[in-house]
C-alpha cells in the first residue's frame, strides 16, 4: 500500500471533484455500512435499509457541491448523521402512513415506540468510530505476511493469549508483540489520516 501524501486534500474536497473516483469509492467504503446499519439498527428489513442507504448516498452526492465545510457549524460526520436521519424518520412515516400487506400494526406501532437504549447520536459516533477502525485495518492488511498479521489479529482483536498463539505460528514471544506493534501502528497512523480529512 503506498501512503498517501502529507498534502493530500481533504475527502469531503475530493468527492467534489467527479473525476476522482477513488475519493468517492472511499467515501462509500467508510459511510455507507455507517447509513445501513444505523437503518438496521431503526428497523429496517435488509433491502430497505439498502434503499435508504443508497438515497442517502445520492443525497449526498447531489449536495457535496453545494456544502461549504466550517468547523464552527459542526462536523461533515454530524450532517450526514442528520441526512440519514432525515431519510430514516422519512422512510418510517410513510411507511406509517400507506398501508402494510403484512404485520399486525398495532405490533409495528409497538415497536416503533420503544424508546432507544442510548442517544442515536452517540451511537452513530461509536458506529463511525468502528467503521474507520475497520476501513483502516482493510486497507494495511495487504501490507502484512500473514504470520505478522495473524499475531496482531488473534492477540488484539480476538483476545487470545500471546503464548498461545506464538505457539501457533511458531514465533517467539518478542516476535510477537513486534508483529502486534508494527500492525497496530499501521493501523494507528491509517486511522489518523482517515481522521485528518
Amino acid at each position: 500500500m503506498t501512503q498517501p501524501d502529507a498534502t493530500r486534500p481533504s475527502l469531503l474536497v475530493r468527492i467534489r471533484d467527479p473525476g476522482d473516483r477513488r475519493a468517492w469509492e472511499q467515501f462509500v467504503e467508510i459511510y455507507a455500512p455507517l447509513v445501513y446499519q444505523t437503518a438496521r439498527r431503526r428497523g429496517l428489513q435488509d433491502c430497505d435499509a439498502a434503499d435508504l442507504t443508497q438515497e442517502v448516498l445520492r443525497s449526498v452526492a447531489s449536495s457535496v457541491g453545494r456544502l461549504e465545510y466550517d468547523p464552527r457549524k459542526g462536523t461533515f460526520r454530524g450532517w450526514l448523521y442528520t441526512v440519514t436521519r432525515n431519510a430514516l424518520n422519512s422512510f418510517l412515516e410513510a411507511r406509517r402512513r400507506s398501508p402494510r400487506a403484512t404485520g399486525d400494526p398495532d405490533v409495528q406501532a409497538l415497536l416503533e415506540s420503544q424508546p432507544s437504549r442510548e442517544d442515536p447520536s452517540e451511537e452513530w459516533d461509536r458506529e463511525y468510530q468502528l467503521r474507520i477502525l475497520a476501513y483502516a485495518a482493510e486497507q494495511v492488511r495487504p501490507s502484512f505476511e500473514d504470520a505478522t498479521w495473524q499475531a496482531f489479529w488473534r492477540t488484539a482483536v480476538d483476545g487470545r493469549p500471546s503464548k498461545e498463539v506464538a505457539s501457533e505460528l511458531g514465533m517467539s514471544m518478542g516476535a510477537l508483540y513486534i508483529a502486534r506493534s508494527r500492525v497496530l501502528g499501521r493501523i494507528r497512523d491509517h486511522v489518523r489520516l482517515l481522521l485528518e480529512e
